[in-house]
């Protein structure tokens, strides 16, 4: 079955007949609801008509939804995180409402293309990375299971930020995605939280004679909420995320206005909206980092008093709160949260503190998503006590009953309180929102099985002894519906051809492909799919960057956020050896590489952005050297984001998970590229290990240290320039970009870069891992230039990844730490 430009899809259920009318209920909001000519529309009117003809089905969906969750009296989780990912809207809804060949046949009558008209939708500000995409892989999966659950975090206006390339280093540019409007956000003007923020604490008896807390003066900003709706996969429930925007609690000072300050008129207002402008403000500065905690505390003070409205409708005790409600802290960001609980409940509520303490470790549960100490996060005790005074006193008083609880329990182990303490002592002493989460939350898991091996053994290892039960492990999945069903249709076409529509919503089904492998037919097929995306991709890279790339070369993909431990930069020094050999030895075979990075660095991680600049700079010397022209060429793809993911992924051939081993937590790149039938080159970090156990080892690169061994070379004393000194190659390389090589001989300008290898540790141990990569990479060209059995190892792979569905995961969560069932509609 050849590839073909657009791909009709086979649902997963036999498709209702089509709502009558949508070519109607897009001309009537373009007439109505947008003030426009029917008769005479362009590309974004008709976007906008189809997206609030789309968005009215949803709402019917969505009441019929809570109902039934009201009607059943369900329990329901409460996913708080600082980011989500979306992506684009309009694609994934037509698909899971099964209403894609429709719209392309109104559209097409309209005089429109669907593919074309998609582009006019900018993918959502509302996330960063993997933490983001992740929570919108389980938003997908949530809705889809029928589970009663809602997301809550931040409607940013401008997200993180938009990244331009100029000559070759990254610029930072306001990502203003909503400044012609978002059809698909539902604004709650009338449901409006009041966020308090500063003041003073003061104590009370009440009218029994009991001692109480209050938290008085200070300011207020209003959070308004804005929902964003979530569907099941054919069928009819839709949960939501309910995202929070800041308001001013004053919008204008007329006094001040009439007296002729006009800016300070609204500097209240531009003060208190900026809270959700930008996700990740810089924190270089005090005001940034202050600005980050404000967030923080902004969404999970809105998110708990509208948990607590809704729980309300139901219940008169909270006796029942951990039986009807799950609060499931995606990273340290909202622990805040625990308390935030801790005070509605003992200060507005009246509850006695242990009763409280009880509800609130009953009720919240905590994913962590990083083993590296330094990003696990900690606010200064002085900045927690200016901006929230009375959480720092119930940080003090949760601190001070653990500990004392601590020392009765191990009293041989006199340094267990200090480590564990909630409090950083030392230097500037600040909270550790960590080990926060940890105390009070009743279950804590990782998110792959290295990982929380780490937790439990290195990491959070006194925690484990003092809650043995508490640390567990949930490895991550993704949704297939967006990362193959939507962004690959031709390869979803064919898998459904052979095994049915059934795997959409069971990926565990694709393990039936493993017979066409065999199959020399399958075989062709499956190679016309995958050629087909890479010359999607390559016009794709002709429209953006103005560069051609070679669909029938190998496409060696690296697309993650910048980082020194994600080792971009090892992936480049393989890039310069290889640059270097097809130079010495020109007819030497090689397997035609390109060699493809995206991904942004913060904009305060000057040695990120460096190895970015040294990308581009590769990239400009080895494109214009015509001795490797059409054997080598490197690209970078700027602003990644994910409908440019769903360009990339479904066209790689090689995927790079290379980090240092033990530093990944898990990565969910790695499972969406297998599923599209990427070979894997990678370390055993993160997910990296499950995969390759799934997968088997012939169809993953496995290459370099161990967490073990790179704990032992460290201790033993790591010497990198020994390796330097005795890899001939090696040195080559880091001596042509010391010497300015890349540089127009510049030779100060990626000095941090080779100094940061040599002369202060290689920390990363990209050095010690360079020839076993070389070697792992030497394979993979060598496969590639056998296309049988590329394409049996590619089908196997994807074959073999059904227990990656971010379904598995959802239901772990659901069945484990949540528990809670479906709800049908």
């Amino acid at each position: 079955m050849a590839a073909k430009e657009h791909v009709r899809r086979e649902p997963a259920t036999p498709p209702p007949s089509p709502p009558p009318g949508l070519k109607d209920e897009i001309l009537r909001h373009i007439r109505s609801t947008l003030g426009r000519d029917p008769l005479h529309p362009d590309q974004y009117t008709a976007f906008m008509g189809l997206a609030f003809s789309v968005r009215d089905r949803l709402i019917d969906r969505w009441i019929a939804t809570q109902h039934a969750l009201y009607d059943t009296m369900a329990k329901r989780v409460y996913f708080l995180s600082l980011e989500f990912l979306p992506g684009r809207f309009l694609k994934n809804y037509l698909i899971s409402l099964r209403m894609e060949d429709e719209a392309r046949e109104v559209l097409g009558g309209l005089g429109f293309d669907l593919d074309e008209l998609e582009e006019e939708e900018w993918d959502a500000g509302l996330g960063n990375g993997g933490l983001g995409r992740l929570a919108s892989c389980y938003m997908d999966s949530l809705a889809c299971l029928d589970l009663p659950g809602y997301g809550y975090g931040i409607r940013y206006d401008y997200g993180i930020f938009h990244q331009v390339i100029d000559q070759g280093y990254q610029k930072e540019q306001s990502d203003n995605w909503r400044r012609r409007g978002n059809p698909w956000e539902i604004q709650r003007r009338d449901h409006l939280r009041p966020v308090r923020f500063f003041g003073r604490t003061e104590t009370y008896l009440d009218s029994l004679g009991r001692r109480r807390h209050r938290w008085v003066e200070g300011e207020a900003v209003m959070a308004m909420a804005c929902d964003i709706l979530v569907p099941g996969f054919g069928d009819d429930y839709v949960t939501n995320m309910r995202l929070w925007s800041a308001r001013s609690s004053r919008e204008f000072n007329l006094e001040t206005f009439n007296q002729g300050d006009y800016v300070g008129a609204v500097e209240a207002k531009v003060r208190s909206e900026t809270i959700s402008k930008v996700l990740y403000p810089s924190d270089e500065r005090e005001a940034g980092r202050q600005l980050r905690l404000m967030q923080q505390y902004f969404f999970v003070a809105a998110t708990l008093g509208d948990i607590l409205r809704r729980y309300r409708k139901i219940y008169r005790s909270f006796a029942e709160l951990p039986d009807a409600v799950a609060i499931q802290l995606n990273d340290t960001h909202p622990s805040i949260a625990i308390p935030e609980l801790m005070r509605l409940l003992l200060d507005e509520e009246g509850l006695a503190w242990e009763e409280t303490w009880e509800l609130c470790v009953r009720t919240f549960a905590y994913t962590n998503h990083t083993v590296l100490p330094e990003a696990l996060e900690t606010w200064p005790l002085e900045l927690i006590g200016r901006l929230l005074p009375r959480h720092l006193e119930i940080i003090y008083e949760i601190n001070h009953r653990f500990l004392a609880e601590v020392r009765r329990r191990f009293p041989d182990d006199p340094g267990l309180p200090s480590r564990v303490s909630l409090i950083q002592e030392g230097g500037e002493p600040r909270v550790r929102m960590a080990h926060l989460a940890i105390v009070g939350s009743h279950t804590v898991n990782g998110v792959a099985a290295l990982h929380s091996r780490i937790l439990r053994e290195s990491l959070f290892r006194d925690f484990a002894q003092i809650f043995p039960d508490r640390i567990r492990n949930v490895t991550n999945g993704v949704t297939p519906r967006r990362w193959l069903y939507q962004s690959n249709p031709t390869l979803a076409e064919l898998i459904t051809a052979a095994i049915g529509p059934e795997w959409v919503t069971d990926l565990e089904r694709l393990a039936q492909l493993e017979p066409h492998a065999q199959d020399p037919e399958f075989r062709r097929t499956w190679r016309e799919a995958k050629r087909y995306n890479k010359k999607r991709l390559a016009r794709y890279a002709l429209r953006k960057i103005g560069m051609g790339i070679d669909p029938d070369t190998l496409f060696d993909v690296q697309v993650k956020r910048l980082h020194e431990y994600k080792r971009q930069l090892l992936n480049l020094l393989h890039v310069i050896t290889l640059y270097n050999r097809l130079k010495a030895h020109p007819q030497a075979p090689a397997a035609p590489r390109t060699v493809i990075f995206a991904g942004k660095a913060a904009p305060s991680y000057h040695q990120a952005k460096l190895i970015l600049k040294l990308i581009t700079s590769v990239a400009e010397v080895v494109n214009a050297d015509q001795a490797v022209q059409g054997r080598l060429r490197v690209v970078f793809l700027p602003n990644y984001c994910v409908s440019q993911a769903e360009k990339i992924i479904p066209a790689a051939d090689l995927s790079e998970q290379i980090s240092t081993a033990g530093m990944e937590a898990s990565g969910t790149g790695n499972m969406k590229m297998a599923l599209n039938g990427a070979l894997t080159i990678g370390t055993l970090d993160g997910a990296n290990v499950e995969i390759l156990e799934a997968v088997g080892a012939e169809n993953i690169f496995i290459f370099g240290l161990t967490t073990e061994e790179v704990a032992a070379r460290r201790a033993a004393g790591y010497d990198p320039r020994r390796l330097y000194a005795e890899d001939e190659e090696l040195r080559r390389v880091l001596d042509m970009i010391a010497t300015g090589y890349f540089s127009a001989g510049d030779a100060g300008l990626f000095a941090p870069l080779v100094h940061s290898l040599l002369e202060r540790g290689d920390f990363y141990m990209l050095l010690a891992d360079y020839r076993a990569y070389l070697t792992a990479q030497d394979a993979a060209s060598r496969l590639f230039g056998d296309p049988e059995e590329w394409t049996r190892r590619s089908i196997l792979k994807t074959a073999r990844m059904g227990g990656f569905s971010s379904d598995r995961s959802v239901r772990e969560y659901a069945r484990d730490i949540w528990h809670i069932q479906p709800v049908a509609v």
